[in-house]
């Protein structure tokens, strides 16, 4: 009961948000729920000024509830079929990966760019965007308006992703063939699962190839998901070891730090995953646990917009967004030429 009085309000306002823009994102999923949750809840916080009964259970919404989403999303990833899958990707998919972490850092320095939204950008831009965020934020301490504002950046270049990707790949020539490499490349540049899919849907429609290009977009993106696991915990790893230098932990090194509890639970749910599925168990199974994560997801970017600053946002947004342009046009450039030296376009 103390629980629910605590935090039963801001955990209620945050659903309430949550559950017209998970069904607008079905509407609209190039857009995406979690994106219209945190624009909803950044709405309503210009107008609610005093949240004091709503104000711990929001804070833990966009806390625990993402966490919880984050170890939920291990839930259906079945990592020996991605890894076999995604092997031809792999190469593709760690040079893109670096690429935008290693400008992300050099920006950064370069443009002195607060290191939290330098680091949600590059790690939003490079694995898979929101989700990739959702778990990277917990582990350096990002506050609401890093989130915030690293979730903007991305959407802004997933929309421009999933309208330009179909025509960039017809003026490069990808075979209209097969979806094989469109897929590729949608699989391995574009941000979130969200424009993945929108991007691999175009190509499939415009060249009438039923899934093909689908199929072999969202088993890459898969494969690339699978990239928060060792990125987090070396975040973590270089904060616990940052925070032992600057004489924060008195009792030294933190394993729990360094390792975060829910990641290790998502690695847990994914092996539970694999298992099961070699054991004969049907996919299907997970998919209501896969649906949760998402819409938990929502409900956490809905936390994160109420305690965001709007105006402090649009004053703060124009290096940021020149860092996510940077690592996406990073991304695609990289993404391309090793398609070109693998012979896959």
């Amino acid at each position: 009961m103390e629980f629910i009085k605590k935090n039963g309000m801001g955990i209620l306002v945050c659903f309430l948000i949550a559950v017209p823009s998970w069904l607008l994102g079905k509407v609209f999923p190039v857009i995406g729920g979690a994106v219209i949750s945190i624009i909803a809840g950044m709405t309503l916080a210009l107008f609610w000024n005093d949240k004091k009964g709503a104000e711990a259970g929001i804070k833990f919404t966009s806390k625990v509830i993402l966490q919880t989403a984050v170890v939920l999303l291990g839930f259906g990833m079945n990592l020996s079929v991605v890894m076999k899958t995604g092997k031809q990707s792999l190469p593709i998919i760690v040079c893109t990966i670096s690429a935008s972490l290693i400008l992300a850092w050099l920006l950064h320095k370069a443009m002195q760019i607060d290191r939290n939204i330098s680091t949600l950008i590059g790690v939003g831009s490079s694995i898979c965007g929101g989700s990739a965020i959702a778990a990277a934020a917990p582990v350096i301490d990002a506050d609401d308006d890093d989130v915030a504002q690293a979730i903007s950046v991305i959407f802004f270049f997933n929309v421009l992703a999933a309208l330009l990707f179909p025509a960039i790949g017809k003026a490069l020539g990808f075979s209209t063939a097969s979806g094989e490499s469109f897929g590729i490349f949608a699989g391995t540049a574009v941000n979130d699962t969200s424009s993945v899919t929108a991007a691999a849907s175009t190509w499939d429609s415009m060249w009438n190839l039923g899934s093909q290009t689908l199929d072999k977009a969202v088993t890459v993106k898969l494969t690339r998901t699978l990239a928060i696991i060792p990125i987090t915990l070396v975040l973590a790893f270089l904060r616990a070891k940052e925070a032992e230098k600057d004489g924060s932990h008195t009792n030294g090194f933190s394993f729990r730090r360094a390792f975060p509890m829910f990641i290790v639970y998502f690695i847990f749910a994914s092996v539970i995953t694999t298992v099961s599925l070699k054991c004969g168990a049907p996919s299907e199974i997970f998919a209501p646990l896969k649906e949760l994560s998402k819409f938990f997801i929502v409900m956490a970017m809905a936390a994160i917009g109420l305690n965001s600053n709007v105006i402090k946002l649009i004053k703060s947004g124009g290096k940021p967004i020149l860092l996510g342009g940077c690592c996406w046009i990073g991304i695609t450039a990289v993404s391309l030429l090793m398609q070109k030296v693998m012979g896959i376009w």
